[in-house]
C-alpha cells in the first residue's frame, strides 16, 4: 500500500531481494516516485500484465509515477515495459534504445521503446526530486549503467548488473578508483554467490578469445551459439576468427545489433573475415513483412547457402536452432561441430536443452566456452569497499543470506517492504 509522503527518501524492492531476474525497485521522495528497472522474471513463460508489480501508475494513470529508468538492455531488467500503461516516461541509454529497436523485427514479444531521456556516463539527470547520475559499467549487455540517486539529502547507489572481467573492465577500475561519495544505501547485485568460491574469478574475455581460437584451429564448420546482443562475445569470436584465418558468418539480426551500437570500432561491412548469411527463416520473415530494406546494407557482404560448403573448414557460423534447416539443405552437418557460448544453465531446460538433444542425435557434442556477465565475489568485495555504503542491501541474487559472509553493513530487505534510504 502506498503511504503518504513524510519527506523521507524511501525505497522498496518489488523483485530481486530473493531472486535473479525480474528486477524492479521503487523509489519515493516528496510524494513523487520512479522505478529502477521493470524486468521480466526469468521463469516467466510469457510477458503478461499479471506479472506487473503492485506499483501505482503502471496500469492506471497516477501523477506520482515520474519515470521508469532502465539500467541496461537485458529482458530481466526491461521486459515488462510492453504491458505498462502507455505514456509513462522511460529513461535508458541511447544505444540500448537503438539496440531494442533494431532487434524488434527479428524477435518475439518485440518492443520499440519511446524514450523521454537518455542515460549518459556521469551526466546528471533531474527527474522530479531525484538527482540521477549514471555510471557506464562493464557487463555482457552493451550500454549498461549503475545508478546513483540523490533525494532529500540521502544517496542510494544501484549497481545494476556489473562485472570487472569483460572488454570494458577499465570502467569497473574507474568506478572503484573514483567512486561516488557519501553512499547511504547500496543495492548490489550478487549473481555470483552460490556459483563461485570466494577467491575464484571468472575468466576474462581475452581468455575466452584464446579458447575460441584454439577450438577454431581444429577442422570443420564451427556452429557457435551466442547472444547477438553480447557485443563483447561477438568481438571475441571475430578476433578468434582473424587469428585462425576463418570467416565469421553473421545473420541479419546480429549485423543490425552491431550497427545499432553506433560504435565504429565494432565489426561491420567491409571488415575482413566477415560475411553475412541470411538464413531461410529470416528470408521468409523479410518477405512476409515486406522488409527488404533490411537486406540493402549487406548486399556486398552476403554469402549464400550453396557456397558455405566450399569454405566450411574455414567458417564460423553464429548459430541458433532456427538455422538447422539451412544446414539440412546445405548438407553441412557432417562437417560441423558446435560451441555453446552462453550460460550453461540454459542447457538444462527449454530451447537450450532441446538444441543439445537435437545435436546429440546428429552425433555432435556441445563444447562450452563462456564466462559470466556478472562480477566475481572478489570484485564485488572491491566495489563494496570502494563505495563503503552505510548499508548494503542484496539484490539480483538467490543467496542474499550469504552476503554477510563477504561484506560489511549488510541489511536484508524483503520484496515489497518499504524502507528509508
Amino acid at each position: 500500500m502506498q503511504s503518504e509522503s513524510s519527506g523521507a527518501f524511501r525505497a522498496r524492492i518489488h523483485r530481486g531481494a530473493q531472486q535473479i531476474g525480474g528486477s524492479c525497485i521503487e523509489l519515493e521522495a516528496g510524494g513523487q516516485r520512479i522505478l529502477l528497472d521493470l524486468g521480466l522474471p526469468l521463469a516467466a513463460a510469457d510477458v503478461s500484465d499479471a506479472l506487473l508489480p503492485d506499483v501505482e501508475g503502471l496500469r492506471g494513470d497516477h501523477p506520482g509515477l515520474n519515470a521508469i529508468v532502465i539500467s541496461h538492455g537485458h529482458g530481466d531488467h526491461w521486459g515488462l515495459l510492453p504491458v505498462c500503461r502507455p505514456g509513462i516516461p522511460v529513461v535508458m541509454g541511447a544505444a540500448t534504445a537503438r539496440i531494442l529497436s533494431a532487434a524488434a523485427p527479428f524477435v518475439p514479444n518485440s518492443f520499440v521503446p519511446s524514450v523521454s531521456q537518455h542515460l549518459n556516463d556521469r551526466t546528471v539527470l533531474q527527474i522530479g526530486p531525484f538527482r540521477i547520475t549514471p555510471f557506464l559499467v562493464d557487463h555482457s549487455a552493451y550500454d549498461a549503467y549503475a545508478l546513483q540517486i540523490e533525494a532529500c539529502g540521502r544517496h542510494l547507489f544501484y549497481s545494476g548488473d556489473i562485472r570487472a572481467h569483460g572488454r570494458k573492465a577499465a570502467l569497473f577500475e574507474r568506478l572503484v578508483s573514483k567512486p561516488p561519495e557519501r553512499i547511504d544505501t547500496m543495492l548490489m547485485e550478487g549473481s555470483s554467490l552460490g556459483r563461485l568460491n570466494e577467491h575464484d574469478r571468472f575468466e576474462n574475455e581475452d581468455a575466452i578469445e584464446a579458447r575460441l581460437a584454439e577450438s577454431f584451429g581444429r577442422p570443420g564448420l564451427v556452429l557457435i551459439s551466442a547472444s547477438a546482443q553480447n557485443i563483447d562475445r561477438l568481438v571475441s569470436i571475430y578476433r578468434a576468427c582473424k587469428r585462425t584465418g576463418r570467416t565469421l558468418l553473421l545473420d541479419l539480426y546480429a549485423m543490425e545489433i552491431l550497427r545499432a551500437t553506433g560504435n565504429p570500432n565494432l565489426p561491420a561491412i567491409g571488415w575482413p573475415n566477415l560475411s553475412v548469411y541470411v538464413p531461410e527463416y529470416q528470408r521468409r520473415h523479410i518477405a512476409r513483412n515486406q522488409r527488404f530494406d533490411l537486406l540493402e546494407p549487406y548486399k556486398s557482404a552476403r554469402i549464400f547457402r550453396e557456397h558455405i560448403a566450399e569454405i566450411a573448414d574455414k567458417a564460423v557460423m553464429l548459430f541458433r536452432p532456427a538455422m538447422a534447416r539451412d544446414l539440412d539443405l546445405g548438407h553441412l552437418w557432417d562437417n560441423a561441430r558446435a560451441i555453446w557460448s552462453q550460460w550453461d544453465g540454459y542447457l538444462q531446460a527449454g530451447p537450450g536443452a532441446k538444441l543439445k538433444a537435437d545435436l546429440l542425435e546428429r552425433g555432435i557434442q556441445l563444447e562450452v566456452i563462456h564466462t559470466s556477465g556478472h562480477a566475481s565475489i572478489v570484485d564485488l568485495k572491491r566495489l563494496a569497499s570502494a563505495l563503503n555504503p552505510g548499508r548494503l542491501v542484496p539484490i539480483h541474487t538467490f543467496h542474499g543470506d550469504r552476503f554477510s559472509d563477504y561484506f560489511d553493513n549488510v541489511t536484508r530487505r524483503d520484496d515489497g517492504e518499504w524502507w528509508d534510504v
